[in-house]
Formats: structure tokens, sequence, C-alpha cells
């Protein structure tokens, strides 16, 4: 019996947004990708408001080839065939056309998207929702504005204030300043003298302990055998760009043999969460040089590849 599933339950602005907390980049097929930024923290100066990190979300209607993500995920979470989600999300996708013709579309927490006069799709995030993860349970927080006491300070001339030191300064305090010059110079001539001796004593201690080396000899009898350790560099490639994710292993191995003989450095890199071997073209360092690389791969080999960070 065929099983059937409606697309009703699926929920697929909801699937979007749960990928959005995963992922930079989430695709629909045939109709535009969402895609995130990072920011900092931020504070509004004219409500003395303190916002948090947070992801920028924009839309990006030329991102509609489909890179697998969502209907793998889709697939995952309704037990269905890939091929069966992808069947469900044109549908939806056909509908969403049908209601942008007369009226917005709101997609889950994620935004709404209206058609402009030029039948452009124009997207407004939903600023109450923020999809980095690290900033899960902050909110927006007040700031009170610091006010500074400006405080008459009065001036006072330097002929003045000599003037008026001298008229309150007693004879007796001139004195107690005369006996602690005489104290220092005599305390400095005794501290000369003590570390002197100090280091007469150290010299002494010095020239017993060359003489004690000089004299020694030092003799291993067995030395310990030489240990060559091999340190293996700590992998650092962290951005893939993904050929395909298979659901049987041995059509995983297939693939990268193929890549191999295409001249890629092509390997295995585990499963995804929902148990696909995903197999990729190569590896890199740099998110930089992984985005060059997508590049041509895109505009030469294949158009599904796409990048994964792990």
């Amino acid at each position: 019996m065929l099983k059937i599933v409606s697309f009703v339950a699926m929920r697929l602005a909801n699937y979007i947004n749960d990928l959005l907390y995963r992922y930079d980049c989430v695709i629909v097929p045939n109709f535009g990708g969402f895609v995130t930024n990072k920011i900092g923290a931020k504070v509004d100066e004219n409500t003395n408001a303190i916002y948090p990190p947070k992801k920028q979300l924009t839309f990006n209607a030329y991102l509609q080839h489909n890179d697998g993500l969502l209907a793998n995920y889709i697939a995952s979470a309704e037990k269905i065939t890939f091929e069966e989600a992808t069947e469900k999300i044109a549908d939806e996708v056909a509908n969403w056309k049908k209601q942008l013709e007369s009226s917005s579309l709101t997609v889950a927490k994620v935004g709404t998207l209206t058609l402009n006069e030029d039948y452009k799709l124009i997207f407004e995030p939903n600023e109450k929702s923020n999809f980095l993860l690290e900033s899960f349970g902050l909110a927006e927080a007040a700031a009170s504005e610091v006010k500074r006491a400006n405080e008459e300070v009065k001036v006072v001339p330097i002929a003045e204030e000599q003037e008026a030191t001298k008229r309150v300064i007693p004879i007796a305090v001139k004195r107690v300043a005369v006996a602690a010059a005489v104290a220092g110079v005599l305390y400095t001539g005794w501290n000369t003298v003590q570390n002197q001796k100090q280091q007469d004593i150290i010299a002494d201690q010095e020239k017993l302990v060359e003489k004690k080396i000089q004299s020694a000899t030092f003799v291993i009898d067995n030395p310990l055998p030489t240990i060559n350790l091999k340190v293996t560099k700590e992998e650092t490639r962290n951005f893939h760009i993904v050929a395909g994710a298979f659901q049987e292993v041995e059509n995983a191995y297939k693939k990268v043999k193929e890549l191999k003989n295409q001249g890629f450095e092509a390997r295995i890199i585990g499963e995804n969460s929902w148990g696909l071997t995903q197999v990729v073209y190569g590896s890199y360092e740099t998110k930089e040089l992984a985005r060059k690389a997508l590049q041509s791969i895109k505009e030469n080999i294949s158009e599904d590849a796409w990048l994964l960070e792990k």
C-alpha cells in the first residue's frame, strides 16, 4: 500500500525555521534561500537598549537549486524517501507562489514575503527571532543613562597658593623635615656597607661552586636508548565541499572512486544527522579557500555541490 503523507503535517515553514538554528543557509528549491550572517551585540543610543548577538537574516531569490539539505531533513523527520520529500516541497512552493499573487506569505517565525510592483520578492525578517544558539535565552536589556555632575572648580593662582602654604607651615614641621633628611643620609650609608658585604659573600660562594663543578666528572655507563616520536598534525581542514549523501555505503565508496579518477581529493567524512554517508570533493583549512573551490566545482562539475563546516 502506497504511503500518502499530507504536506500540511510536514510544516515546511517550521522545518526551515529549525534548520536556520544549525546552518547559515537554507535553500527552498525553485523558490529562494534564507541566508544568515552573524552580527555582534549592539546598543541603540536613542532608546538606551542593549541587543544580544544574533544571526541577521536575509532572503536571496537566486538561490533556488536543490542542495539536498531541506529534503533530507524532511525525509528523516517524516520517515519518507528523499524523492517524496522533494515532491512535497515542490507542491508547497507552488502553493506559496499562488498565495503571493494576492497576499503576503508568513514563513513561521522566519519572516514575511511579499511581491512588489515589479513582481520581485521582498523579505521582512521577524526581528523577534534570534537564530544564534549562543544567544539562546538572552533578551533585550535596558541601559540607564549615566549622568555626570558638573561641579564648579575654583582655580587658585600658583603664587597665591604658595604664599598661603608658607603661612600655615609651622616651624616644628620644618624641624621634623630636617631630622628626616639627616636620618635618610645615615640609613643610606649603612645600607651601602651592608650591600657591599653581601656582594663579597655571594662572590666567594660562586667561586667555591665553580671549583666543585670543574673538578666533578659525570659518567653515564648505560645511556637510555633514543626514542623517536611521530607527531601527527591535528586535522584542521574543517570546511568541506559535499558531493552527496548516500544511504548505501557501497554507493558512497563508488562516488569517492569516481571523484578521485577526476583528480579530486575525495573522501568520506562520516554520517550526517540523518544517517546518510557523506562524500566530499575535498576539505580545506579556511572558508575562503573552500568557497573558491566550491565556485569552480559548481561552474564546471555539479551545481549540487554545497559547503559544510564541520
